[in-house]
């Protein structure tokens, strides 16, 4: 058997979405099949410590050789899917759900003279109208009860309905109104069969009507003052959206297509395929592949689709993608299946949330994929060694540093310096500068400042021989030198930075070189043409993902600094407001935005604050406008 550590994905890796998880055995077998509101957490507690599992789950984790999981929109996703893969793959670790114990349906005998709806399980029956399954059976129960009030058809058993029409009295459903009694011909077998017809219609989809009507009546008893009627038709209406939540992974129209998403990030494309017959989703596959050159999504999709139709049969009807395909190879493809394939990209409803949870699934594999790529050895070794190639090194830069510079319009420049060792990032040594000496849009004296004060770091503790801390005993952060120094930018930059270098003598002793992000190009000092790397080398993709995370870094800094000088410059004149109550306004609205629109009330709602200082600061914030600035993200949007 297994040890469940050696499959056991990496940490963090696991989102924390709903989803569904799969284990599979050595052969490429499903073993088991489970839900989560929380992947991560649910899949983490297999892997902690299998000696506190229950014995079967011990069994399991021990004889699979892999786990992979689809990430949904919510529980109902997670649980139709789950339905939907352990009747498809019979797994062996499941428990089967037979009679009582499998998920209910909401059932409709449209065969029937007088058609009755229930709830129930297990198997179905030729004539019964079903919809589901659902989750939770007390909450699809709570809505029939409600909906036999607007519906008023028979749920009563054929017993029951034959007892009343020998004695010619209706039960007590049809006599509080939830029945509309055809056992003693209030209503005919037609109008009966209509109300019936209303019914699934509602169940099908057709919600709006209802649930306004159930919303005014709400709003209407509560201005009423009649709270208690009030409160019963909230907890119904919640009842009605749990049960009529809409779910993305199980097609109402009974479709079969295939689901295409992308997820592109310029380096590496993701594909995620969701194959779905008769509305439901019978199987995935997925495929991950480095980008040789810039061709657009439109091309990768048409070279993506000839490759995986292979054997003409397996060509579905429809093509659902999130790229817009040629008309060439819609011909294509229609004349190989035999008949018209469509493909399109759904831009609302059910095809558009399954679409977006196939696109969610690929961003993540791609994610995924970089993980692995960024923690395997050999890969790392080999990226350092091309970066050492390419730029002449003697030896590969075990430890690199890069810089970025990120302003808005000049205001607020910050940089950031991120360092990668052994090709891995080193975050605690990551350092935010605020630029001092350059104003406006200067990247290249901002670039010339933060290396001029890192480099000044690094002599000063040289010659202070701070190359170990005295009072820890371990190694200073920035008195050992990077092997490579990588700036964000073209030329201009690298020639900026290169002359730093002289200055404090150490031109000799660090390298330099800069990442042009248009071209991917690779700038050194004092050259005319920039190095190409191939678009697949590792050693190019290194170099991208230091200037990438050197730009995060500097970015979100700025967007926090940006965030704070706008609203301090609101609220600093406002009298009586100090730093803990600023806090407190910022954390309760989370926006400059909501703020503005807040009303005197809503302020002084915020704990420490009173009529008398809200309504100072509503005067304040009043004048201001133009943008909305989210004081958490700093993300800046136009009102």
């Amino acid at each position: 058997m297994a040890d469940p550590a050696s499959y056991r994905p990496p940490q963090g890796s696991i989102p924390t979405d709903p989803g569904v998880y799969r284990f599979f055995d050595s052969f490429g077998n499903v073993i088991y099949v489970g839900k989560a509101k929380n992947l991560r957490q649910r899949l983490n507690s297999y892997f902690a410590d299998p000696s506190a599992l229950h014995f079967r789950t011990q069994t399991m984790v021990r004889t699979a050789a892999k786990v992979e999981w689809t990430v949904v929109a919510n529980e109902l996703e997670a649980l139709q899917l789950e339905y939907t893969w352990i009747q498809q793959f019979d797994p062996r670790f499941n428990v089967k759900y037979r009679d009582d114990k499998s998920y209910p349906w909401l059932a409709v005998t449209m065969s029937d003279e007088y058609p009755r709806v229930f709830v129930g399980r297990g198997a179905k029956k030729r004539g019964t109208r079903y919809f589901g399954p659902f989750g939770q059976a007390w909450a699809i129960r709570e809505t029939v009860d409600l909906l036999l009030r607007v519906f008023p058809m028979r749920s009563c058993t054929q017993g029951v309905f034959n007892r009343a029409r020998s004695s010619g009295r209706p039960c007590l459903l049809g006599d509080i109104g939830k029945c509309s009694a055809p056992c003693v011909g209030r209503v005919t077998a037609d109008e009966h069969r209509a109300i019936a017809e209303d019914f699934c219609s509602f169940m099908g989809g057709n919600t709006g009507g209802i649930i306004g009507r159930i919303e005014r009546e709400m709003y209407q008893a509560s201005a009423d003052l009649n709270f208690e009627r009030a409160a019963v038709l909230r907890d119904s209406l919640g009842a009605l959206k749990r049960v009529q939540e809409k779910n993305s992974v199980v097609l109402s129209d009974g479709l079969r297509a295939d689901v295409v998403g992308f997820a592109d990030d310029g380096h590496q494309v993701a594909v995620q395929v969701f194959h779905v017959v008769d509305g439901r989703i019978l199987g995935e596959r997925g495929w991950i592949a480095d980008r040789a050159d810039d061709r657009p999504l439109t091309e990768l999709l048409e070279v993506f689709l000839e490759q995986v139709y292979t054997d003409d049969l397996e060509i579905p009807p429809h093509i659902l993608t999130s790229v817009e395909a040629e008309d060439t190879l819609v011909e294509d493809l229609s004349r190989r299946r035999g008949s018209r394939v469509s493909i399109r990209v759904p831009l609302r409803g059910e095809k558009r949330a399954l679409l977006d949870t196939a696109v969610k699934n690929a961003g993540m594999a791609l994610d995924q994929a970089k993980l692995r790529r960024a923690s395997d050895l050999t890969t790392r070794n080999a990226a350092l060694d091309e970066v050492a190639d390419a730029l002449g090194l003697a030896e590969p830069p075990l430890r690199i540093e890069c810089y970025d510079i990120s302003h808005t319009m000049g205001s607020e420049v910050v940089g950031s310096m991120v360092v990668f060792e052994d090709g891995l990032p080193r975050k605690s040594e990551y350092r935010r500068f605020i630029i001092k000496t350059v104003e406006g849009s200067n990247d290249v004296g901002a670039i010339s400042e933060v290396l001029q004060r890192r480099l000044r770091r690094l002599i000063d503790d040289r010659t202070a021989d701070l190359r170990v801390d005295p009072t820890t005993g371990e190694a200073a952060k920035f008195a050992y030198p990077p092997a490579l120094i990588v700036v964000d930018g073209g030329l201009p930059q690298v020639n900026a930075a290169a002359a730093v270098l002289r200055e404090a003598g150490l031109d000799g002793e660090i390298a330099l070189c800069g990442l042009a992000k248009r071209l991917e190009e690779v700038w050194l000092p004092g050259e005319d043409y920039p190095l190409i790397l191939p678009r697949a080398s590792e050693g190019l993709y290194l170099l991208q993902r230091l200037r990438d995370e050197a730009h995060r870094f500097a970015i979100t800094h700025h967007r926090a600094r940006r965030a704070k000088q706008v609203v301090e410059s609101v609220l600093d004149d406002v009298p009586g407001l100090g730093n803990i109550r600023r806090k407190a306004l910022l954390t309760y609205f989370g926006s400059l935005r909501k703020l503005r629109l807040a009303s005197v009330d809503e302020i002084a709602a915020v704990p420490g604050f009173g009529p008398t200082l809200a309504a100072t600061v509503k005067a304040a914030v009043a004048g201001t406008g133009g943008e909305a600035i989210n004081l958490t993200t700093g993300e800046v949007t136009e009102t």
